[in-house]
């Protein structure tokens, strides 16, 4: 008795220590143009009542680079890739075989008032979580590292074997926070995305887009991620 009491304690201080006491959860499985894609986010965000995590693929080889970002930077890929610049910070991201995912965090949520490196090393150490023990990944870390670009870990970045494998970056308005990442250069199991969701909550809904946000999302890039004035505004 006393043991299965004790399971249960631990059980209880495991649900704890995730980030989220509900999670709407949406796996979008229809492939969209990156202006597309920066765009739902973005509606998300601006439409949310509870935490939201949002799984997506790309209709496209494409390229993401952040805000702040110089479009000089990566026009050589133009040819080759489908460019959008991110609302969030960061570096050059490319996408094509990688599972993205955005999560917002209504202010209206208790983990609004926490710091962004704090959000952002409790999402991937949830990650980390779900990771461990797919596929070849043995042990999923957090780095230490205070470098920038995708290629060179940021602090709190995922590491596998030394290598980076899941990095991120953050917008904060006075809706809440988006943050939006990519998991890429190891192969990702199908169940990946559902663990990543159970990790960050243990009480997660399936949601589905829809049209009303598809209908604002495409408002959005037309106006902004798809027009020439913001890819190239610096």
């Amino acid at each position: 008795m006393w043991s299965r009491n004790k399971q249960r304690s631990l059980h209880r201080a495991r649900l704890t220590t995730r980030l989220f006491d509900a999670l709407d959860a949406y796996h979008d499985a229809t492939p969209h143009s990156a202006a597309v894609n920066m765009a739902i986010d973005e509606a998300l965000l601006e439409s949310a009542t509870v935490p939201s995590i949002r799984f997506y693929r790309w209709r496209s080889p494409s390229l993401s680079f952040g805000y702040f970002g110089k479009f000089a930077d990566v026009a050589i890929y133009a040819s080759e890739r489908d460019l959008v610049r991110r609302w969030t910070g960061g570096g050059i991201v490319l996408h094509g075989e990688d599972l993205t995912y955005a999560i917002v965090i209504p202010a209206r949520d208790q983990a609004f008032a926490e710091s962004s490196i704090v959000t952002y090393e409790t999402i991937h150490r949830a990650l980390c979580a779900a990771l461990n023990g797919i596929g070849d990944v043995k042990q999923a870390t957090v780095s230490a590292s205070a470098d920038h670009c995708f290629a060179n870990p940021v602090r709190a970045d995922v590491m596998v074997n030394g290598r980076k494998v899941a990095g991120a970056a953050q917008r904060r308005t006075r809706h809440g926070v988006l943050q939006q990442g990519s998991i890429q250069s190891i192969k990702i199991d199908k169940d990946l995305a559902q663990r990543f969701a159970g990790t960050l909550s243990a009480d997660c809904q399936r949601r589905e887009i829809t049209e009303m946000l598809l209908q604002r999302a495409r408002e959005l890039a037309r106006q902004k991620y798809g027009a020439d004035s913001w890819l190239r505004r610096m």
